[in-house]
């Protein structure tokens, strides 16, 4: 059985539901659904819309975590209580923000949604920091003073592009360019136009659908605080 199989199984399980009014919820054929589950055949996309929208829980960890290894509790919910991100928390429950060092951004195009990944990064507390999901990502070359190599930008997690606002700083994590820290100027149709604070680097455009996650800055770690 494969993992997207193994997690509708122990979601609906959690549910408290039928194969049957699963399946009617999705208005689909009961066998149907049941292939699902027992791995036979995988759904269309408009159908596994409809599952990850009743679970509430993001099509990426249905298809690649196995949530029978780790609690729904320890994922970030979002205000349509929709499941997308792993949260650490220290040992008095408190939540703790993850350092994703150089050496460990390498792997967070792959990584950012898997548990274990996550679970395998260091992490600080800083509690003036509330209200939101925090994460710490590497500085790197001179395009965003006093930000360098060494430093980190800690940025508090995004739940869509339309929060964004013009003039402020973010940790955008796109498919091309990895983990880059930018101002943003303007938002168009299909792209995002970013600049660098140091004006040697011009402006250029982020596609839309390169945006993996946006991290709005919250606060920075320089090398002298270490």
């Amino acid at each position: 059985m494969s993992i997207f199989s193994e997690n509708i199984r122990l979601l609906r399980a959690k549910l408290g539901k039928t194969q049957r009014e699963l399946s009617q919820k999705i208005q689909i054929t009961a066998s149907r659904y049941s292939s699902y589950e027992n791995g036979k055949s995988k759904p269309p996309v408009d159908v596994l819309i409809k599952i990850s929208r009743i679970f509430n829980v993001s099509i990426d960890l249905l298809l690649s975590v196995d949530l029978t290894k780790h609690a729904l509790e320890d994922m970030l919910k979002l205000p349509d209580n929709r499941i997308v991100l792993p949260v650490m928390v220290d040992q008095n429950g408190d939540e703790s923000i993850e350092i994703v060092s150089q050496k460990a951004s390498m792997g967070y195009l792959t990584g950012y949604s898997d548990p274990d990944y996550i679970e395998s990064l260091q992490r600080i507390s800083l509690p003036f920091l509330k209200n939101g999901k925090f994460r710490a990502f590497p500085a790197d070359g001179d395009s965003m003073p006093p930000f360098k190599n060494g430093s980190y930008i800690i940025g508090k997690y995004m739940e869509g592009l339309n929060d964004l606002k013009f003039g402020n700083t973010y940790v955008f994590i796109t498919l091309n360019d990895g983990i880059t820290y930018k101002r943003l100027k303007s938002k168009n149709e299909n792209s995002l136009t970013v600049a660098a604070d140091n004006t040697f680097y011009e402006p250029y455009e982020i596609p839309l659908n390169e945006v993996v996650e946006v991290w709005q800055y919250a606060t920075g770690i320089f090398p002298e605080d270490f």
